[in-house]
């Protein structure tokens, strides 16, 4: 595993530009195929996931761990931490932060830019890392951000882990032309969540996987856990494993 230091975003819609952390890199072990940047959950850091994903038999696969930015979060009052946007709730009525979730998804694109044109790649993420991916799925199909720039990366794989659809109450809206509608077709997503999650509820995730569904993604798996809560197990990290290597082709040596 190797990082690199600190780096700045791109300045967001609002003109303001973030501090990402520390980026951690998973190198391949195997034969390069797959290329996966994984967001972390609020509070935490880019290493924590790295060293997991690091145990995992996906020999093909190297893993970009970024760190999320340190900014005032409304949900803790204000108080800092990492964090890729501003939340205020975690409910159907929590206000989006589109400044912060274009400044994240540019990011995580910019992330990407640079793989080899024969590697597939992939966007996933834990809890407000998952929400994060999520909206870069949403960018993808549209093949823009919200201010109008291109989202140039062709993405194979987007895996959310006891996350939420950020936006989803006019995602329906930007989907409409033919083009955007083909790649939300034809993009592979899984949407994992436990029943016992206590922080971001089960129903959120549920929904988000009904509403990607209902607006025309068509390649959604939801798996739901009975007794997990607001972390991470074997069982579903297995299930992880088994539906990247189906869905990104990937060969296991």
């Amino acid at each position: 595993m190797s990082f690199t230091g600190p780096s700045a975003a791109a300045a967001s819609a609002a003109g303001r530009t973030f501090d990402f952390g520390r980026t951690y890199v998973v190198r391949p072990k195997g034969k390069h195929q797959a290329t996966i940047v994984w967001l972390h959950g609020l509070g935490d850091n880019g290493n924590s996931w790295s060293t997991l994903l690091e145990t995992l038999p996906l020999p093909n696969i190297k893993w970009i761990c970024p760190t999320a930015p340190q900014r005032p979060v409304t949900l803790f009052g204000g108080f800092p931490s990492t964090a890729w946007f501003d939340v205020n709730d975690l409910s159907e009525n929590a206000n989006d932060d589109v400044h912060g979730l274009e400044a994240s998804a540019t990011y995580v694109a910019s992330l990407l830019a640079n793989e080899p044109a024969d590697i597939k790649l992939g966007v996933g993420g834990f809890s407000m890392g998952a929400a994060t991916s999520l909206y870069c799925a949403t960018c993808f199909a549209r093949g823009k951000f919200e201010n109008g720039n291109q989202f140039s990366q062709n993405i194979s794989a987007v895996v959310g882990l006891s996350g939420w659809l950020p936006c989803a109450k006019t995602l329906s809206n930007k989907l409409g032309v033919a083009e955007a509608s083909g790649r939300a077709a034809s993009l592979p997503i899984l949407l994992c969540h436990g029943k016992g999650d206590d922080v971001v509820a089960y129903k959120f995730g549920e929904k988000s996987a009904q509403k990607l569904t209902s607006t025309g993604f068509r390649d959604v798996t939801f798996k739901s856990y009975t007794t997990l809560g607001h972390y991470t197990i074997p069982e579903e990290m297995d299930e992880v494993c088994a539906w990247l290597s189906s869905k990104m082709g990937l060969d296991g040596k």
